[in-house]
């Protein structure tokens, strides 16, 4: 099989499944330069999670791109707590939209994965051939089950239907739109939003858990939507890519900066009785520079705007 590579956008009618989450809004945005018309659509009017409605939404306005985005997402207590909800919800996302891209002939299609596809062990930086080499992370499993499950999707319909379909893998992200739910969000939104109201409350302390010592990787949720565009338009290929920045940080080091970005004046202090995790994450970007994109935002630029986000959207965050 042989694809189009640049793919062109220009004038393409494109559907951005996701719309309203972090990447789909920042894909949105990147979009907005590309010269397409982009497509959208709420929950009242297409559950993705239902067949019949995926396909009549997709039979209407026929998209020649999609961006798969759409997923239920969240942090380590949501997905340990609701694992049927983060399996189920997720394959039959994916799965309505894969096969209704097939049935009217979509162009090009590209799957939003996550770095906790990977084993638990995986010998850092990760290779993207690590897939499938070892146990998945017990507390996450569901959701990563289910995006290997679209990647898989996606590869099969390339190889038995001649689709250019294709998965990329995103690190941990954070930017604007984030979710700053404490119950339900990840590691960066939470430390934002513990920074601001340790510093609204004036404490001294700003508590983390374990040794602060597990590395992890961050990337500006707009500069994944750059990479993911860069992706459709010059990749063709079965295998995912990862989409990372390529660095990590300590928690400890991401707590400084977090820190000082808020103006909290306290101490950072470790709450030694609560577990590290995973020692290190950090995913090889070796096959997307090859591909020619590197990132623009810095950690503490991110930070700073994912801050200046929360504080102008305070009600809408924490209610996401």
């Amino acid at each position: 099989m042989a694809f189009e590579v640049p793919f062109s956008l220009k004038g393409k009618r494109v559907w951005v499944a996701g719309h309203r989450g972090m990447v789909g809004s920042a894909i949105v945005r990147r979009l907005a330069s590309e010269d397409c018309e982009i497509l959208t659509v709420g929950r009242d009017r297409a559950d993705l999670r239902d067949q019949a409605a995926t396909r009549s939404w997709l039979e209407e306005t026929r998209p020649e791109v999609i961006f798969l985005a759409a997923a239920k997402v969240g942090g380590i207590v949501a997905n340990d707590t609701l694992p049927a909800d983060f399996l189920y919800e997720n394959l039959m996302i994916e799965a309505n939209i894969i096969e209704g891209a097939h049935r009217i002939d979509t162009e090009k299609l590209i799957f939003l994965g996550s770095s906790c596809i990977y084993p638990k062990f995986a010998p850092q930086p990760i290779q993207e051939d690590a897939l499938l080499t070892g146990p998945l992370e017990p507390t996450n499993e569901w959701y990563a089950i289910a995006k290997i499950a679209g990647i898989k999707l996606c590869q099969a319909y390339r190889r038995q239907h001649g689709r250019d379909f294709i998965s990329g893998m995103p690190t941990n992200l954070y930017g604007l739109f984030d979710n700053f739910d404490l119950t339900s969000s990840h590691v960066l939104p939470a430390l934002i939003r513990k920074a601001h109201e340790a510093k609204l409350r004036g404490d001294k302390e700003l508590v983390i858990w374990g040794t602060g010592t597990p590395r992890r990787e961050f990337l500006y949720a707009d500069d994944c939507a750059d990479a993911i565009v860069h992706l459709a338009k010059n990749y063709s290929g079965d295998e995912h890519v990862n989409v990372g920045s390529g660095t990590d940080v300590t928690i400890y080091e991401l707590a400084e900066i977090v820190k000082d970005v808020v103006g909290f004046e306290g101490e950072i202090v470790r709450d030694l009785s609560k577990p590290d995790g995973t020692p290190r994450k950090l995913m090889s970007g070796d096959r997307l520079r090859e591909l020619g994109w590197q990132p623009q935002v810095n950690l503490r630029e991110g930070i700073a705007r994912a801050y200046a986000w929360f504080l102008e959207n305070r009600v809408e965050a924490v209610a996401a």
